[in-house]
Formats: C-alpha cells, structure tokens, sequence
C-alpha cells in the first residue's frame, strides 16, 4: 500500500462525511442562527470518528493476523467492494433538508458514516508501520471534506454530482488496485 492509495483511501472514506456536512450546510441557509460550535463540533467529530474507527478494525485483524497477510491483497479487494457497494447503494438516497442537527444526531452519524473506516482498518494487518500516518491522514481527510461539504451546501446549495457514489467507485477502484496491481 502506497501514500496515494492511503490518500485515495481517505478520500473514499470523507465522502460520508462530506455528504452528510453538504446537507448540513444546505439546513444551515435556513437557519442563520445556527451556532458555529456545533459545525466546528461536527466537523471535529466526523475526523475523529473517522480516523479512529480503522483502529478497531486492525485490532480485531491481528486476531487473524496470518489470514489477512496470505490473502490480503483479495481481503483489500472483498472489503473496499462490500465499502464502496454500500456508499453506491446509500448514495442513491435522498435526504431532505429540515432542522439542522444536534450534537446527539451528529455523534450517531459519527459512527454510523465512520463504520466502513472501522472495517477499513483490516486493510493495515500486513503494513503495520502504516498504521499511525494512515490514521491521522484519514481524520485530517474527513475533517477537511466535512469542511469543505459544510461550506459547499452553505454555498452552493445541492451538488451538481453524488458524493457517496463517487467516494464508493473510489474505495472499489483501490481494492481492484491493491489485489492485481500491487
């Protein structure tokens, strides 16, 4: 696994959060009084979530640490798939703006967008020494695409493309990658 594959990875990976900030800032054009602690508090949460979740995901993968090294290259592949198939399936949801989010709604959608980042932890069993920097990339990523969606819904309103389904194509792309290219 290379820097620009972590880099892809974590990419893949925000674009939960993105999506979710994007309708976030959408509710927020309504709402002016909207308190700017609670969207800094939500885009903390989403990078925290987000990089800390692949830590479980390593953890439980050193249970079966000789399984995952032999057949890593088809595990990357079978978990990226299932990842991205899901994001493809959710993106073709529609979410409504209503009233903006409170700090409970905004930690369970911390875990809920943050779980495919916990099975993507798997992914770091045969490449511990990328463990630490992956993490941290991850959770600067989601933070900066939550941002990012965050100001282009205040901004923009809807997207002109479907974020989910592009973060899902992607984490497919690098499971592809990983089994037959590297």
């Amino acid at each position: 696994m290379t820097l620009w594959d972590i880099i892809l990875l974590s990419v893949g990976l925000a674009m939960d959060s993105f999506s979710v900030s994007v309708v976030e800032g959408i509710r927020f054009r309504s709402d002016r009084f909207r308190m700017p602690r609670i969207i800094v508090f939500m885009i903390v949460v989403f990078g925290v979530f987000q990089g800390g979740m692949p830590l479980i995901g390593y953890y439980a993968g050193q249970i079966a640490a000789s399984f995952f090294s032999k057949y890593a290259g088809w595990v990357a592949l079978v978990l990226l798939s299932g990842i991205g198939t899901k994001m493809i399936i959710d993106s073709r949801q529609e979410e409504s703006p209503n009233a903006g989010l409170g700090i409970g709604q905004i930690l369970l959608l911390a875990v809920a967008t943050s779980i495919d980042a916990a099975v993507s932890g798997l992914l770091f069993v045969p490449v511990p020494e990328l463990l630490w920097k992956s993490l941290a990339i991850i959770a600067l990523t989601s933070s900066l695409f939550s941002l990012t969606g965050y100001v282009a819904g205040y901004t923009v309103g809807k997207l002109p493309f479907n974020a989910e389904l592009a973060g899902g194509i992607i984490l497919i792309l690098i499971g592809v990658k990983i089994c037959f290219v590297s």
